[in-house]
């Protein structure tokens, strides 16, 4: 199956990928370091690269997983709701006014209640996908007061900590679900037993994404308060 082949290594690559990111950022964050996170074309460009590698992915498996049963399908939209609120009630703890309110694992959850019984569409997709990203980059001004831009549609990047609009980014999802429905999806993999243990390390964190994007930030956090005990910023 193309997940045993590519999904789950993908996945795993964008975790690592992630986790260096975010601890870039909280390097800035407690002092060690003093990164342009939110201005420089390089970080803001590699954030863009994660999501769009996640949401892709995310797409490719939302269509692999049209078979499973309601039960687990309504199992995964729950894990992703009860994820979302963790991470807006941590962030609004330790954020306060720029808590995470629509963040990636909230425009998942939404994305995935629109697109699931969009499965049928099959080719059409495609178009549709592509539409969703060129009406995103014409972007939504109407949506950018707080009160409205919540539901994920806002033209400019609101004050809060992470935010991944409905917009443009559900047109990744669906470029995802139409590869995921394409006849090589379920080719299946010539010898996917044999590969090496970062290789096996890397497909495993892709099969745990979710638990490990809730985790890695308070263990980062963890670390660096430590550090900051043991050698102060001066």
């Amino acid at each position: 199956m193309l997940r045993l082949a590519y999904l789950d290594r993908g996945r795993g690559l964008a975790i690592v990928m992630m986790v260096l990111f975010h601890g870039c950022y909280d390097a800035t964050y407690f002092g060690y370091a003093h990164f342009d996170m939110l201005g420089s074309f390089f970080w803001t460009t590699w954030r863009t690269l994660i999501v769009t590698l996640f949401v892709f992915l995310s797409g490719i498996s939302l269509a692999l997983s049209a078979h499973h049963p309601a039960q687990r399908q309504r199992r995964r939209l729950f894990q992703l709701g009860v994820g979302a609120l963790l991470v807006s009630g941590v962030t609004y703890a330790m954020f306060g006014a720029r808590w995470i309110y629509f963040g990636v694992l909230h425009f998942y959850w939404l994305a995935t209640v629109i697109s699931r019984p969009l499965l049928g569409l099959r080719a059409k997709l495609l178009p549709l996908g592509l539409l969703a990203l060129v009406v995103g980059q014409w972007g939504m001004t109407a949506m950018d007061p707080r009160w409205l831009n919540w539901i994920g549609l806002a033209a400019h990047k609101p004050s809060t900590e992470d935010y991944a609009p409905l917009l443009p980014w559900i047109g990744v999802l669906w470029l995802g679900m139409w590869t995921g429905i394409q006849p090589w999806s379920s080719r299946p993999q010539s010898n996917p037993t044999s590969c090496s243990v970062p290789d096996r390390g890397v497909q495993w964190m892709g099969r745990h994404g979710l638990i490990l994007y809730l985790v890695h930030q308070p263990i980062l956090f963890t670390v660096f308060e430590l550090t900051r005990w043991i050698y102060p910023v001066r």
